[in-house]
């Protein structure tokens, strides 16, 4: 098992709705939100975490592969590939192990090490200079509450703070490939990004909450995205 190559996938990730990627935050402040966004430690400024992007792009991919009923729910492992039945689900499964990883206490040499790094999304310095100028907010408090069916009376608000439509991360993820016919994991990493912007990133995708959409620096990388049809 040699590297041949490592690939760099940079660009934009451009909120089409507001996002809320929770700071896990348990202390709860006089005035304060009930779930706050996370935020730089030092800038204070919201960043989208690459664990949050990994996670759900393989979670998405898992759905799709149809394995989660043989996981309960859990990510798919080295274990899963023994109960999958037919060439397209053991396929499905080595891609997701090969490209995500598995958990140290599986070992299966023939899969090799995690091809896939995701870094984490601070603010794009483009968009971060015009919010400033133009005295944009990197965050607002959405006000949500439950309604009364037949009272048709609002109950037990709740704020939730998010990171506003239009704001713009940098985003950069890196993936190796260790043998030359590896290509296809480019492609399968593709749809998993491609059904990320199908679906919503982060808490709430439900009631609209992040839409995201990916613009690429590549030329070749975009029109390679384009013509990706995950559920086809």
């Amino acid at each position: 098992m040699k590297l041949e190559a490592i690939k760099e996938i940079k660009g934009k990730l451009i909120l089409k709705s507001g996002l809320h990627i929770g700071a896990g935050d348990m202390e709860m402040k006089i005035g304060g939100v009930d779930n706050p966004v996370i935020k730089h430690p030092h800038t204070q400024e919201p960043y989208i975490p690459g664990s949050s992007l990994k996670g759900k792009v393989r979670s998405l991919l898992e759905m799709r592969s149809g394995l989660m009923a043989k996981t309960d729910g859990e990510p798919v492992s080295v274990k899963t590939i023994k109960a999958c039945n037919g060439n397209g689900e053991k396929e499905a499964c080595v891609k997701i192990l090969k490209l995500f990883g598995s958990s140290g206490a599986e070992t299966d040499p023939s899969l090799g090490p995690t091809r896939v790094s995701f870094a984490d999304c601070p603010l794009d310095d483009e968009w971060r200079k015009k919010a400033i100028e133009q005295h944009l907010a990197f965050t607002e408090v959405k006000s949500e509450n439950r309604i009364n069916r037949i009272e048709g009376t609002a109950k037990d608000p709740r704020f939730s703070e998010r990171v506003p439509s239009g704001a713009e991360f940098k985003f950069t993820v890196t993936l190796k490939l260790l043998n030359q016919n590896e290509s296809d994991l480019e492609i399968f990493l593709m749809e998993g990004l491609k059904l990320l912007q199908l679906d919503a990133l982060g808490g709430s995708g439900s009631r609209g909450y992040g839409r995201i959409e990916f613009e690429f620096d590549d030329q070749t990388v975009r029109e390679a995205f384009e013509k990706v049809k995950p559920l086809v």
